[in-house]
């Protein structure tokens, strides 16, 4: 990357020497030389004059004299008020104006328009392109910490670091930044749940205590944060809160995608919960108070939506293979929630998808219960199936429910 902006800045000065050099040297030599040039025929005409009227007579010999040396005089003044005067002075500023004007216009043109990011190895772009993804090396990590030590007003790079330093298992310092994250933005609920992921790290694995305060804090702003719903039910089975387990992982069913990975082992800490309650001194009564866990719904092939998706060659420099592809159906009229979800990675595209009632995120809600639906494809950065600025998207437009050999391209930048 430093080779090719001292080439840039090779082809400037070679750009710039054609044209300001040219404009700077337009001084004495030429515009003395024209001065010069006037004067000299201006004196040979009036001594022409001169000499004919002292030829016919209208001049005496003196007359003639006094007249001829007033012309030397007049002209010797103004040649040496020519050499007081800054030569060219029209062209050295055009000059000057050129030579700064055209080295920032060119950077700055570049930045709006050019690719900062395409002389970086292909690792580096895609933790650019990422946007809040992590860092791997200890040189990146270092060069984000000396921005953000210039910088600290920068919530994307506390993020960036916090994350990176709980991949890499560095927790106390992924505390350090994530407290430093929620400084800047308090209203964040994900901001939050991280901070109290990390900080449970540093407790001997326990959300116990101040990470479960900032677990209610982030639920607080944001009930249906999934990570902080799945976090704070672990907290109350740590504390043998199984009414608050239920309550919280119950909830958690409800919002997550059907082949959610996790999903299974979550109705199963629902179930041992369940257990547990139902074993302590008035578990049973408390259990029969809470509403039952949310049923698998049955899919009806005829409804189901099948076709491919891809993510375009445009956007390819966009998207991390890590990111998470959320492929959808919701209703064209009416709530905007999901009404079947399939999860995946950037690295399982192009894939053919399947979209049916048995991936509804609420049983009432299902694809065989509306006229006309949206099929959307998603990148997401936030590993959230809402759409967020930054995510990018593509759309099958409005279908019936049962449409099949649909063509989704991911081609469009969320704004």
């Amino acid at each position: 990357m430093t080779l090719f902006w001292l080439l840039c800045a090779a082809l400037l000065v070679l750009a710039l020497s054609f044209l300001v050099w040219p404009l700077w040297r337009k001084s004495a030599a030429d515009n003395q030389v024209l001065r010069d040039a006037a004067n000299l025929e201006i004196l040979r005409d009036q001594a022409s004059e001169l000499e004919a009227d002292l030829k016919s007579g209208l001049l005496t010999q003196d007359a003639f004299e006094q007249g001829k040396r007033e012309l030397q005089a007049r002209l010797l003044e103004e040649v040496k008020g020519a050499d007081v005067q800054p030569p060219a002075r029209n062209a050295r500023k055009l000059a000057v104006v050129l030579a700064l004007l055209i080295p920032i216009g060119s950077v700055l043109f570049y930045l709006k328009l050019g690719n900062v990011t395409a002389m970086q190895p292909p690792e580096q772009q895609a933790e650019s392109a990422a946007g809040f993804g992590t860092l791997k090396s200890e040189a990146a990590l270092q060069e984000l910490e000396a921005k953000l030590a210039k910088n600290p007003n920068n919530p994307n790079g506390w993020l960036m670091l916090g994350r990176s330093y709980s991949e890499l298992q560095r927790f106390p310092d992924a505390v350090r930044a994530y407290k430093q994250l929620v400084n800047l933005v308090p209203r964040e609920s994900q901001a939050w749940t991280e901070y109290a992921d990390a900080l449970a790290m540093t407790n001997n694995q326990s959300l116990l205590g101040e990470p479960t305060k900032l677990l209610e804090k982030a639920l607080q702003l944001d009930p249906e944060n999934t990570t902080a719903l799945a976090l704070a039910g672990s907290a109350d089975m740590e504390r043998g809160d199984y009414v608050a387990a239920i309550t919280h992982w119950q909830k958690l069913l409800t919002l997550l995608p059907p082949d959610f990975p996790q999903m299974q082992m979550i109705r199963d800490g629902v179930a041992q919960a369940r257990d547990f309650l139902s074993k302590q001194p008035g578990g049973k009564e408390k259990l029969a108070n809470l509403p039952a866990a949310p049923e698998v719904a049955k899919a009806d092939p005829a409804k189901a939506i099948s076709g491919r998706v891809s993510l375009s060659a445009a956007m390819k420099g966009q998207a991390s293979p890590n990111d998470y592809v959320f492929i959808l159906a919701r209703a064209a009229e009416g709530p905007k929630m999901p009404l079947a979800v399939i999860r995946k990675q950037v690295k399982d595209l192009p894939m053919d998808f399947t979209l049916d009632d048995s991936m509804a995120m609420q049983p009432q809600m299902k694809l065989s219960g509306f006229d006309k639906v949206v099929v959307v494809a998603r990148i997401s950065k936030s590993g959230m199936p809402i759409a967020q600025p930054g995510d990018i998207e593509g759309t099958a437009g409005v279908v019936k429910p049962g449409a099949k050999g649909l063509n989704i391209s991911i081609d469009n930048l969320v704004k």
